[in-house]
């Protein structure tokens, strides 16, 4: 049986010896995380493709089920930019009801992994895909924000990326300059800012600045208010519209938005260990973030996740425990009652710089520039796949063939390191039981298995044709670790195919997942257990035997 613990919330643990003082501090620490996500949610919401308060609402709802129910204690959930081009590309084509009902299929599945103690196992995904989609994000993302930012008129709404990319140069000739000065000064303050400023959000400046420039030197840029219609109030819960056809055609969408909150909040945990020394639940942490996203839908709101920028922040100003996630929460609904509309005012190139910073710290262009440099071709190749596919079609294409490749991939390799060679063929001056130490028959050949026995490497044991004279075989399988039914298959035709020319089959050491398998298919039945022998001394004795019958 489980331990129950795994599943509960850290917000329980972390009240138990909660006080007063930490409370203030993380307070504090909520409010200045909220100051800071509210630019952030409103430039991550754009670049989905839907409303600025949508992202407020995501920060809102699944920032404060997430702290309530999740694995961590300074975790601080919300929209990020690692589902902006699926978001984007789901809204096209299936309107916000397909996004709401994806966002809730994504949770339930996030909560069955949770509950199947998924949480260790995310990191069976390999690096090289993660990498190679992140950066993918990044680019498409720096490329959807190249309009605004040089104010540039389309002819029409491409949603595919390389489309953008070719309509932002077929529309070169509508570059207005004052909004690419408005969006050149904002990426300078947040550069500067980045480098200079402690305490005070950078985008919070950026903001109000690119609003100052734009209203009082009478620009014509174009502001979130030209674009949206932003509603100030407290959405109301409700259900999005269901259909069996429709869940069917969503559910490698719900698949991959599960695996990208999974992934990027389990990570963010773990940076978070880090920093602070505790220790996350990692299925607690699936299991509240599969309610927060069910609660964001809900709402109105995006998928979320765990965002590793406003999770430092909160760490970094006192915040120890889950009421600063609630917090900032918190704080976000007062801001969105009180100052959304002035959200109207914020010129679209300072979203588009925020942006631009937002894809430059999540791109990791320099953990791909190591990768290059010291990776196999193989991995190299999956990485520029993924990083392909996500900016040719989307982040599911993407997701699906990278891992089927690297999966295929991997099965190479597992079959090139599994290794059967004859005695003869071994050098062993090192091993004890090396072959010139041996007195074996000259009626028997001993052969020696290295590596995994599986589908992807059996074919190398139908390779060992005993010449004539040959009365019986020795396959050794000390370093056989585990083996498969397809290999069993080939272990039985080898047997059959001996069994006809008058050879016995011995096998010698055989470990335990091995053994268990054989016994189970009725192969130790078959060949005989006097022919299982427990070292190769057993084994060349009992060929002795063999042979002379």
């Amino acid at each position: 049986m489980s331990n129950l613990n795994e599943y509960s919330p850290k917000f329980f643990d972390a009240i138990k010896k909660y006080s007063a003082s930490q409370c203030a501090k993380d307070v504090v620490s909520g409010v200045i995380v909220a100051i800071i996500a509210l630019p952030l949610s409103i430039a991550l919401a754009l670049a989905s493709g839907v409303g600025p308060e949508q992202g407020i609402y995501t920060a809102i709802f699944a920032g404060f089920v997430i702290s309530l129910l999740g694995g961590s204690t300074v975790q601080i959930a919300g929209p990020t930019a690692a589902f902006a081009t699926i978001v984007a590309g789901i809204v096209a084509q299936k309107g916000m009801a397909g996004l709401s009902l994806a966002t809730i299929m994504a949770g339930v599945i996030l909560i069955l992994m949770g509950f199947l103690r998924f949480g260790n196992l995310i990191r069976f995904i390999p690096y090289t895909i993660t990498t190679g989609f992140t950066l993918g994000i990044a680019l498409t993302i720096l490329i959807g924000q190249l309009k605004d930012f040089f104010g540039l008129t389309f002819t029409r709404s491409p949603a595919e990326t390389v489309e953008k990319l070719k309509e932002c140069i077929a529309c070169a000739g509508t570059f207005n300059a004052q909004a690419c000065v408005v969006g050149l000064i904002s990426l300078a303050i947040l550069i500067i800012g980045g480098k200079v400023l402690k305490k005070i959000p950078p985008s919070l400046i950026a903001v109000i600045a690119g609003i100052l420039i734009v209203k009082f030197g009478k620009l014509n840029v174009k502001t979130i208010g030209d674009l949206y219609t932003i509603s100030s109030g407290l959405p109301k819960p409700a259900l999005p519209a269901f259909s069996v056809s429709l869940a069917i055609d969503l559910l490698p969408n719900a698949f991959t938005i599960a695996v990208l909150a999974g992934i990027e909040s389990l990570l963010s945990c773990v940076v978070a260990d880090g920093m602070v020394g505790s220790r996350h639940k990692p299925n607690a942490e699936l299991i509240g973030q599969g309610a927060g996203n069910i609660v964001s839908a809900l709402f109105g709101g995006i998928p979320a996740t765990g965002a590793i920028a406003r999770t430092a922040a909160n760490i970094k100003n006192g915040g120890r425990s889950p009421v600063a996630g609630m917090v900032h929460s918190i704080v976000l609904v007062l801001i969105l009652v009180i100052l959304m509309p002035y959200a109207s005012l914020i010129p679209m190139p300072t979203i588009a710089a925020i942006l631009f910073i937002v894809a430059y710290n999540m791109s990791g262009w320099r953990a791909c520039v190591a990768l290059v440099k010291v990776s196999p071709k193989s991995d190299i190749f999956v990485f520029l796949i993924s990083l392909f596919l996500t900016v040719a079609f989307d982040l599911v294409v993407a997701i699906e063939f990278g891992i089927v490749l690297a999966a295929l991939l991997f099965l190479k390799r597992m079959a090139d390191v599994t290794e059967v060679k004859s005695w003869s063929d071994i050098d062993e001056h090192n091993d004890p039981d090396a072959t010139h130490l041996k007195d074996v028959p000259k009626e028997t050949l001993v052969y020696e298995i290295t590596g995994p026995m599986f589908f992807a490497a059996s074919d190398k044991l139908m390779g060992l044709n005993p010449t004539a004279g040959i009365k019986s075989v020795i396959v050794r399988m000390r370093s056989v670790p585990a083996m498969d039914i397809t290999a069993l298959r080939a272990l039985r035709n080898m047997k059959n195919a001996y069994a006809a020319k008058g050879i016995t089959l011995i096998l010698s050491h055989v470990r335990e997942q091995p053994f268990h398998m054989m016994e189970k298919a009725g192969f130790v039945e078959e060949l005989g257990q006097e022919h299982f022998c427990a070292n190769i001394d057993a084994s060349i004795e009992h060929a002795k035997i063999v042979n002379a019958q």
